[in-house]
């Protein structure tokens, strides 16, 4: 764990394990402990490198202005830590910054998975987002916590695992940036779409999505998965937009089997 300057800000940043490089990159919360369940699974046979994004967490809690400087912002940090060519897995906002990369960046990429994401900011997402707004800039950071996890968790599983959810959730709120910086994450999300670009990617894809995900509705990823040539599609069954946390050991051995082939 630690700090580096990389593209004008301070980066936070966690590399574990030895092997082929695996670079995990969380969505809107941003940071680098989304991923607990995967830093332990893969650091077994991988050298995984987290962060936190631009605006989150640890790193500097500067506005973002599009997703395509989130990816500036990463591509710098890669830079500075000497890592080049990876295996690249992005949840949400995550597999957007991903997408910018395989089309402009693909040399960078060995295999890319596109994890619970979407194509660009739709109705459907316009109205998720203005209630989330909402509740941050009016009703602040405590009840925004509770309406993330009701858009990541499925119900019957918030209700099995109060005790981790509302710890997660209370580290997560400890961390936000201010109202103003959260909300220019949610702007450069809802501008974002390089739907006429897709079918340009020719880096090794997985679009991989829970049929109950009510973040990120699992049309998105079927529509990735369609428009970029070199996709396959897996569709979870169970385990909301954040299914890498609910069903970790169906989710792990999914994308462990798509990295090996």
């Amino acid at each position: 764990m630690a700090q580096i300057d990389a593209n004008g800000i301070n980066q936070y940043y966690d590399v574990q394990g030895e092997g082929p490089p695996l670079l995990l990159v969380a969505g809107m919360g941003g940071t680098a402990n989304y991923w607990a369940e995967q830093v332990s699974f893969f650091s077994q046979t991988h050298t995984v490198i987290s962060y936190d994004q631009r605006g989150t967490g640890r790193s500097s809690h500067e506005p973002v202005a599009s997703i395509e400087q989130l990816r500036d912002d990463l591509l710098a940090l890669l830079d500075v830590l000497g890592f080049d060519v990876l295996d690249y897995l992005g949840h949400s906002t995550g597999g957007n910054i991903g997408q910018i990369i395989a089309i402009e960046n693909p040399e960078r990429l060995r295999k890319l998975v596109i994890y619970a994401s979407t194509t660009h900011g739709d109705a459907y997402r316009s109205k998720v987002w203005r209630v989330r707004r909402s509740i941050l800039e009016n009703q602040g950071p405590e009840l925004y916590g509770d309406m993330t996890s009701l858009m990541l968790y499925p119900p019957d599983w918030i209700a099995e695992n109060s005790g981790l959810l509302e710890r997660q959730q209370a580290a997560q709120v400890a961390m936000l940036a201010p109202v103003s910086v959260m909300t220019s994450r949610i702007e450069a999300v809802q501008a974002f779409d390089r739907r006429d670009q897709l079918s340009a990617i020719d880096v090794p894809t997985l679009v991989v999505c829970a049929r109950d995900d009510r973040q990120t509705p699992a049309y998105f990823s079927a529509a990735l998965a369609a428009a970029i040539p070199t996709a396959d599609y897996s569709l979870i069954d169970y385990g909301g937009h954040a299914c890498s946390r609910t069903v970790p050991d169906e989710f792990n051995q999914i994308v462990a089997d798509y990295f090996a082939r």
